[in-house]
């Protein structure tokens, strides 16, 4: 893990939930969303958070097929990665998401959210769950 913080990025077509490390790389905490309004647009913004956060690298969840294989969203995903490392001259690496939104909804459920709480929460906890499994994976000596 590196010195500085680490993004973690719910890939969506209409958003992208977003979640941040601690200044020791050991949680995640959820830091919001970022509406898709265009490939340009996007970039800036995600930009302008990783410049005012001290990130050092991101960590996109990579939407593999149940089976491990690559799909379309899974390529979609994959060069996204490619121009937002462009965009930003960092590390952009991409780790297993299966069954992220899964767990999401089911801890939003539990907290006892609304449906509509949960719709417009998915997409963050979504983010910190990948974020915060890539870190313990990272920890433990994983790779993705």
């Amino acid at each position: 893990m590196s010195e500085g913080r680490t993004l973690g990025i719910d890939y969506g077509r209409k958003r992208f939930g977003l979640a941040i490390s601690d200044g020791l790389g050991i949680t995640a905490q959820p830091l919001g969303v970022v509406e898709n309004t265009g490939p340009k647009e996007t970039m800036e913004e995600i930009a302008g958070i990783v410049a005012e956060n001290g990130v050092d690298a991101v960590v996109v969840g990579l939407p593999l097929n149940m089976d491990g294989s690559v799909g379309p969203k899974a390529r979609e995903v994959q060069e996204f990665c490619k121009a937002l490392s462009e965009a930003l001259g960092i590390a952009v690496e991409t780790f297993d998401e299966r069954l992220t939104t899964v767990e999401a909804e089911r801890r939003l459920k539990e907290t006892g959210a609304t449906r509509r709480k949960r719709r417009r929460k998915v997409d963050v906890v979504a983010a910190q769950i990948i974020l915060q499994t890539f870190i313990d994976s990272r920890r433990r000596g994983e790779e993705s």
